[in-house]
Formats: C-alpha cells, structure tokens, sequence
C-alpha cells in the first residue's frame, strides 16, 4: 500500500485542505495520505472533506500543537 506524507504546517485554511486534495489526485485508489498541520480549523475541514468527497479519514491525532490526518483515497467508482 502506498503511503504519501504531506507536510502543511504553518498554513491556514483553506491551504491544508486544498493542497491534500491537489496530492489525492495524483495517487492511485486505495493509497494512504500523511498530512501534517498547525490550524486548528483543519480538524474541521479535514472531517467535511472526506464526508463530502468519499475519501476515508482512518486516522487523527494531535500532539504538541500539531495535527496528523490519516486519509485513505476512495476506491474508483466501477467502470
């Protein structure tokens, strides 16, 4: 399984949110995204995300300021 880290500390929202979905475009279904931020508001948005686009949020922590996001791309709709 493929596993992408993304780091956005220090970026405000919408940034975090946009530039994981900028790098879920370009991994293939089923593949693990990292993503590391600072703002609070991420934990929010990340959560509306992946409600709305399908793609899974297996994991959240938070650990000295910083927020670590877990998210499974969805798999491709059938042909």
């Amino acid at each position: 399984m493929s596993e992408t880290l993304l780091d956005v500390k220090g970026l405000s929202c919408p940034l975090p949110v946009l530039k994981a979905n900028k790098a879920l475009r370009g991994l293939p279904a089923g593949a693990r995204l990292t993503v590391l931020a600072t703002d609070p508001a991420s934990v929010a948005d990340f959560r509306a995300f992946c409600k709305e686009t399908g793609h899974a949020l297996v994991a959240f922590g938070e650990e000295a300021g910083a927020y670590r996001f877990v998210i499974r791309k969805r798999e491709d709709p059938p042909a």
